[in-house]
């Protein structure tokens, strides 16, 4: 059973930057396509990156492309984002998602149901 553990959230000024981290307990010899999401209050969860663990293969939503980068440390069992020029809008509760695949790519990477497995979620609070 694979699970996700994420951390790193919390509050900064706009401009400013975080890491978000997502620890997972996934076999190393499966592929897996790995994602963070982000739920506003009010607003429904959201796809911001989404990566695949064998191909690297990556997707960016348009609204943190060339702000977000969505990376992985094998050895570590480790999913990142690095957030830099925060808005007021990034504002939101970030989940880890994760979903074993059989190709090099993640397919509706951006989608809820395309995942089996969530973390708790970070906070992420962005002031201006």
């Amino acid at each position: 059973q694979v699970q996700l553990v994420e951390s790193g959230g919390g509050s900064v000024q706009a401009g400013g930057s975080l890491r978000l981290s997502c620890a997972a307990s996934i076999y190393t010899d499966s592929t897996y396509c790995m994602a963070w999401f982000r739920q506003a209050p009010g607003k429904e969860r959201e796809g911001v990156a989404a990566l695949n663990t064998y191909s690297g293969w990556k997707y960016y939503d348009d609204s943190v492309a060339g702000r977000f980068t969505i990376s992985q440390d094998n050895a570590k069992k480790t999913l990142y984002l690095q957030m830099n020029s925060l808005k007021p809008e990034d504002t939101a509760m970030y989940f880890c998602a994760a979903v074993p695949v059989g190709t090099g790519r993640c397919y509706n990477p951006h989608t809820q149901s395309a995942y089996s497995t969530w973390g708790q979620g970070t906070q992420v609070t962005v002031s201006t």
